[in-house]
């Protein structure tokens, strides 16, 4: 152990349905001062390419917001938001935000009609910023259309064997017949886009999009049966027009086949969600000259050594040389897996059995707490190896 702790990195993941990752960050930072008075603190919200990664990344870059009017899963107009970059040149954008499950009540889910239109205008929106580098992440979807909403509002059109245009959802991939993409925005052209992506999901089949999420969207097993053959459908097209196979490409299954949407008419790149946010927060840099790092997210389990933002940001110190310790809501099954990861020590902030309905008046108060405690025995640690 190394004798001083004058600066501490704080990398905390969102704790998801209680505190965002820049409120955890600031938790984690009251309680530990109160313990190490002398350290000074490099805050660094992150996030795994699912909610929270916009809102790490325009905090981390000196960014900003921008809302714009988009179509919700239904078609609905709402008010949505994307990020932009502090140099104005990368636009980050969730696509929960417009084709989220949380954006329809319950007997409102229904993967035949639910599209991705909202998502396109998003970036459509982006656009008009001038960005050259756009990040999508694509978790938390409501729809499974396969990124044809998305597409469409970005100039592409879907035809059936009439010329006609398909009506909005995956319900009506089946009829797919042609794909046009002589209307693409070419602005597109000049842009990185790169999809935070942490699923390895087929498009189609077995462990496809329907398949494995279409349930949790509102589809019976007969509307399950029909996704899947129109996803199947869409791959087909996609391969004859396009000339591009998202048939076996891991992840393309990801928010209802808007992974291979993303690739197929945007020539997105897919990488796990956790590199991309590192990168967008230049994490190695941040880290440079610290002593330690914390780190935490809402429960630690065996998952997260599995592109999870704790296992990112252990492995970017562990590479610098530095101690980690995630501070967390609560330790899961198989936390002690952590270690492969690189996380040195976990702790669990939950003080009791409590209700998760008051979850979130408790979270911010137990995690200050418990970051007292770590600091404490850090503080005794340093304390008994201090010379005479």
């Amino acid at each position: 152990m190394k004798r001083t702790f004058t600066q501490i990195a704080i990398a905390p993941n969102a704790f998801k349905g209680t505190l965002t990752a820049a409120e955890a960050a600031r938790c984690l930072e009251r309680g530990l001062k109160k313990a190490l008075p002398g350290a000074s603190f490099v805050i660094v919200p992150m996030a795994d390419g699912g909610e929270g990664t916009a809102l790490a990344v325009v905090k981390a870059t000196g960014g900003r917001w921008v809302r714009c009017s988009v179509a919700d899963p239904l078609g609905r107009r709402i008010k949505a938001q994307f990020g932009l970059s502090g140099d104005g040149r990368m636009a980050i954008v969730e696509m929960a935000s417009a084709s989220g499950l949380i954006l329809l009540r319950p007997q409102e889910r229904n993967p035949l009609l639910t599209t991705t239109r909202g998502t396109g205008e998003l970036v459509r929106a982006a656009l008009d910023h001038h960005v050259t580098r756009l990040l999508i992440g694509i978790g938390g979807s409501a729809t499974n259309d396969g990124g044809m909403g998305m597409a469409r509002a970005l100039g592409v059109r879907f035809l059936d064997a009439r010329g006609r245009e398909l009506p909005e959802g995956g319900g009506s991939l089946g009829r797919l017949a042609r794909i046009d993409t002589s209307g693409l925005d070419p602005r597109l052209q000049k842009v990185t886009v790169e999809v935070a992506c942490d699923v390895t999901n087929p498009l189609f089949g077995p462990r496809g999009a329907a398949r494995v999420y279409g349930p949790q969207k509102g589809a019976t097993p007969a509307m399950v049966k029909r996704l899947d053959a129109g996803l199947r459908r869409l791959a087909a097209i996609i391969r004859r027009d396009l000339g591009i196979d998202v048939a076996r490409l891991p992840g393309a299954g990801a928010a209802g086949g808007l992974g291979a949407g993303l690739v197929a008419f945007l020539n997105g790149q897919m990488r796990p969600g956790v590199d991309i946010v590192m990168d967008a927060v230049d994490l190695t840099g941040k880290l440079a000259g610290c002593d330690l790092v914390i780190t935490g997210e809402g429960c630690l389990d065996g998952q997260t050594v599995f592109g999870k933002a704790p296992a990112g940001v252990a492995k970017v110190a562990k590479q610098l040389g530095l101690p980690v310790i995630a501070i967390c809501g609560s330790l899961g099954a198989d936390a002690a897996k952590a270690a492969e990861a690189g996380i040195d020590a976990c702790f669990s902030a939950l003080e009791g059995p409590i209700p998760e309905s008051e979850l979130a008046q408790c979270a911010a108060g137990m995690l200050e707490r418990c970051a007292e405690q770590v600091g404490r025995v850090l503080a005794l640690g340093l304390a008994s190896i201090a010379p005479p």
